[in-house]
């Protein structure tokens, strides 16, 4: 049965994860310590995964009428679909194999020290990317991705900066990705486009991985499957609207907003690590 407790950390927890898991300010890092906040006990992080799912289902429900027109162009062999799914594999490999490999490990990283100091690092990299971007004079931002520009190789490296996301929570998926693409010349826009439909396999596959390996006790979980669903539908509610509001913003605005806050968080975290109340 579920708890009032247990549902109102369920919806917290979904709430945070709809807002940060497609912003550059990782959701992972937020969620880790806003379990630690609450006195979520979840030592398995099944929880803090499978909600996830709910921001996945978000991305399909915003991009469905072009996710659809590319699955049913990879079955008419059209050049543009098969290059798409074949770069999100692609992109995907990386990180995928990384999680697998290193899976007993990686759980050591899940802190809020770790979180911090990431937080900062990749705070200070968006702003001097975002300073050196405008020095270049770079082109005004399109209103639309060109998702179809994206070639193979580019899509491999955008998948290796992912697994910085994967290794060290605070990094944050789409911040990485979106970085990788613009270092390899993508625009903001076709950037964080592709960071979205990208979460789509990683996320996606890592989500119905934990929920199967966990198949037997998530009743361990605080308000067990109840809050599972409560905060996977939170979750994909909230990150249905940032998905759409995002793209508006970055086609119109640099990231560092993102940066500065970013830095702050970073800094407020380490703040309460040093005083021992994370």
């Amino acid at each position: 049965m579920l708890g009032r407790v247990d549902f109102i950390n369920a919806i917290i927890l979904g709430l945070v994860e709809g807002i940060t898991e497609f912003l550059p300010i990782s959701s992972t890092g937020h969620l880790i310590v806003a379990q630690r906040l609450l006195g979520f006990q979840d030592s398995a992080a099944t929880f803090l995964v499978v909600i996830q799912i709910g921001a996945i289902l978000a991305v399909v429900f915003y991009y469905y009428k072009d996710l659809l027109a590319r699955a049913i162009g990879l079955f008419q062999g059209k050049p543009a679909a098969l290059r798409f799914w074949l770069n999100l594999v692609i992109a995907t490999v990386p990180a995928a194999l990384i999680a697998l490999s290193l899976e007993k490990y990686l759980s050591a990283l899940d802190t809020p020290l770790v979180v911090g100091l990431a937080l900062i690092i990749g705070g200070v990299i968006l702003w001097v990317l975002e300073n050196t971007r405008a020095k270049q004079n770079a082109a005004p931002e399109p209103l639309e991705p060109m998702i179809d520009s994206i070639t193979p190789v580019q899509a491999l490296w955008i998948g290796l900066a992912q697994v910085l996301a994967v290794v060290f929570p605070g990094t944050s998926r789409s911040g990485a990705s979106i970085v990788g693409g613009w270092l390899l010349g993508l625009n903001r826009v076709t950037a964080t486009a592709f960071s979205f439909y990208l979460g789509l396999p990683i996320l996606g596959l890592a989500g119905l991985y934990k929920l199967y390996k966990a198949r037997d006790t998530l009743a361990a979980i605080p308000g067990g499957a109840p809050a599972l669903l409560v905060g996977t539908l939170v979750s994909g509610v909230v990150a249905f609207l940032v998905v759409g509001w995002l793209l508006r913003y970055v086609s119109r605005n640099n990231f560092k907003g993102f940066a500065i806050y970013r830095i702050v968080a970073g800094s407020v975290i380490l703040l309460l690590v040093a005083l021992r109340v994370l």
